[in-house]
């Protein structure tokens, strides 16, 4: 059969006509060949939504953003989102308005409920859902933290006018003798810095003398304390108390009279026959030295014995008695 010229032309004017419908539906993002799903989602407020925007699952883009609508009773926008039917999703998911960067527009996420195995019908509402972005984010939090610089400028400039009142032409004068003098003192400090640098230099080897017979002193310290610690202080300490708690308990008998040591020591009768033995022994000596021959009696010739005569001290005793 032979093909005319103009069955050829016919061919490819229809040939050419699909290939613009195809590229036309490529370019919006619409695949000829692959089945679609038509959901919707009502928003307040799109935000700068565009159409063909894409809609992503997890990241993964499944379809796109159809149309924009609005209802003219409520004033809600009406999304409509085309689907990829390869992807199901239940009646319970959220679609989700979002900033997926900075320089970015806006797009939507699904949020399935894995919990829900009931899947969306075509034509069926999601429930909406807006995330913020990372600058409506740092927005909410650049608000306070200006509200607070506000405060603070309005500070700093109340404390700069107080400032200015305090230091009048005397108070600059007074801060500028003050810093003059602090100017002073940190040169004196600096000289005494350097005089001290200097006398340690000089003296660095007699410092050097003193640190090495402190070290030395520590060692022997050490030695010490090591041969403490050999000596068992613990036991000779416990032997001590117990030394001390006899000592103790002989000194409560003494004060309470036990024994012949407590008796001696109460006993005010026993001092007072020692006292008078003491007494009649010294009048007895006495009467010895003063007259020797009353008891040492030696006679070569028969001498008589003198009479007896009590002493003048022993008298008076006697006429006290």
């Amino acid at each position: 059969m032979k093909i005319t010229r103009e069955i050829k032309t016919a061919i490819l004017v229809i040939a050419s006509i699909l290939l613009f419908i195809w590229g036309y539906s490529f370019l919006k993002g619409r695949d000829l060949f692959t089945n679609y799903q038509t959901l919707y989602v009502e928003y307040d407020n799109v935000e700068d939504l565009p159409q063909s925007a894409p809609v992503t699952l997890n990241g993964l883009g499944i379809g796109k953003v159809h149309k924009i609508t609005i209802n003219e009773t409520t004033g809600k926008l009406l999304v409509e989102l085309q689907l990829k039917t390869d992807f199901p999703i239940s009646k319970t998911s959220k679609a989700a308005l979002y900033s997926p960067s900075l320089i970015g527009g806006k797009q939507i996420k699904i949020i399935p409920n894995l919990a829900d195995k009931d899947p969306a019908v075509d034509g069926q509402n999601l429930e909406a859902a807006v995330e913020l972005g990372l600058t409506e984010s740092l927005g909410g939090k650049i608000e306070p933290i200006q509200a607070k610089l506000n405060l603070m400028l309005e500070n700093i400039n109340t404390l700069v006018v107080g400032l200015n009142n305090v230091l009048d032409k005397k108070g600059q004068e007074d801060l500028k003798k003050s810093l003059s003098e602090l100017s002073e003192t940190m040169e004196q400090f600096h000289r005494a810095s350097g005089s001290l640098n200097s006398i340690l230099d000089t003296n660095k080897g007699q410092i050097n003398g003193v640190v090495t017979n402190f070290n030395k002193m520590s060692s022997n310290f050490n030695k010490i304390s090591d041969s403490l610690n050999k000596a068992d202080l613990g036991k000779t300490v416990r032997n001590l108390n117990q030394t001390l708690a006899k000592v103790d308990g002989i000194m409560s008998n003494l004060n309470s009279g036990k024994g012949t040591a407590g008796k001696l020591l109460n006993d005010d009768a026993l001092y007072n026959n020692l006292s008078k033995t003491s007494k009649e022994l010294e009048l007895l000596l006495q009467d010895v030295r003063l007259y020797p021959t009353r008891y040492v009696n030696v006679s070569l010739f028969g001498k008589k014995n003198k009479p007896y005569v009590a002493p003048a001290d022993d008298a008076k005793t006697t006429d006290k008695k």
